[in-house]
């Protein structure tokens, strides 16, 4: 993949101006009722995550996975996390058991992550912002998937994103490393999840099956629908063309994610898949773009089922927006 090397460690060794005396606290849950979902959609804690993913959005507009762009030294230690994620996986193999989904081995993994979540987010945050490393480190724990249900959905990718969104906030990533986050480490992340997926035979969290737009993802549909906005050749309807897939999937993550589903799943794709299916008859990337961008807001942030597990702290607070 192509890339461009920063060597300086950009993590200067000085609290931003916006954390000088601020109290880091351990996120937790806010949203219990129905009715608290005003607050959430309120809250500075959305406004701030909206603002986050459609800045990434605007970023990867026209670029390709394979595109030059700066590595800096945060994103590799947020690659050499997701590789020992990875690597786990391989040292905790699914056991024999009756039931064909939710392996309990799954279990045995997560003990690991929740065991060791905040030293491996402390390779990532530099020591003078160590005081935020166990609530940025609770996001990263809860972006894996539910160690009870054995399930995986769109709340936990929401909360991979919120980690990504507290690195920000924190001043561990720039503005420079947009490109990078959305192809370099959320890419990864997602590589990972699939695994976990494969591996432990997860069930979808709060699935609408064929309704839906997919299993387990959302955000890589809507910033791989931005990666092809304006593309010269490539349409909507032709991901659904089995043979464009397979020629043009390392250079875009829309692509990538039908690649996936069409490895997991058997039948003809308008069955299994009827969203993505009427989204190939959309005629222009821009639109889906959009359209993507109002059903994530519909169908994910505005879920009480899928919110209620959103946890809020210091960063990502449950108060309402300074006017």
């Amino acid at each position: 993949m192509a890339e461009k090397e920063q060597n300086t460690d950009h993590a200067e060794d000085e609290i931003p101006p916006s954390l000088v005396g601020h109290t880091f606290i351990v996120p937790k849950k806010e949203i219990n009722m129905v009715p608290d979902m005003g607050k959430w959609k309120r809250s500075q804690a959305y406004a701030d995550y909206i603002g986050f993913v459609l800045a990434l959005n605007e970023a990867v507009k026209g670029k390709k996975l394979t595109d030059d762009y700066t590595v800096s030294e945060v994103i590799h230690k947020l690659m050499a996390l997701l590789d020992t994620l990875d690597r786990w996986i391989d040292e905790t193999p699914p056991m024999d058991q009756p039931s064909r989904f939710g392996n309990k081995a799954f279990r045995t993994w997560y003990a690991r992550l929740d065991k060791e979540a905040e030293s491996l987010v402390s390779t990532v945050i530099p020591v003078h912002l160590s005081a935020a490393v166990p609530e940025v480190a609770l996001y990263l724990k809860e972006s894996v998937g539910n160690s009870t249900r054995i399930d995986y959905g769109t709340g936990h990718e929401a909360a991979f994103a919120a980690f990504l969104c507290c690195l920000c906030k924190i001043g561990v990533l720039k503005v420079d490393d947009q490109l990078a986050i959305v192809f370099r480490v959320f890419n990864r992340y997602l590589e990972v999840m699939r695994k976990l997926q494969k591996t432990y035979r997860m069930e979808p969290a709060g699935s609408q099956g064929v309704w839906g737009l997919d299993d387990f993802q959302f955000l890589p549909f809507i910033w791989g629908s931005a990666q092809l906005v304006d593309h010269s050749t490539l349409e909507p309807r032709h991901f659904v063309d089995e043979k464009i897939v397979n020629e043009n999937h390392k250079d875009y993550m829309f692509l990538e994610c039908i690649l996936f589903i069409t490895e997991m799943k058997t039948g003809p794709f308008a069955e299994h898949s009827n969203q993505l299916w009427n989204i190939s008859a959309v005629p222009a990337w821009s639109k889906v773009n959009q359209g993507l961008i109002r059903m994530y807001k519909a169908e994910c942030l505005e879920k009480f089922p899928v919110i209620q597990h959103f946890k809020f702290g210091s960063l990502l607070p449950i108060q309402p927006v300074k006017s």
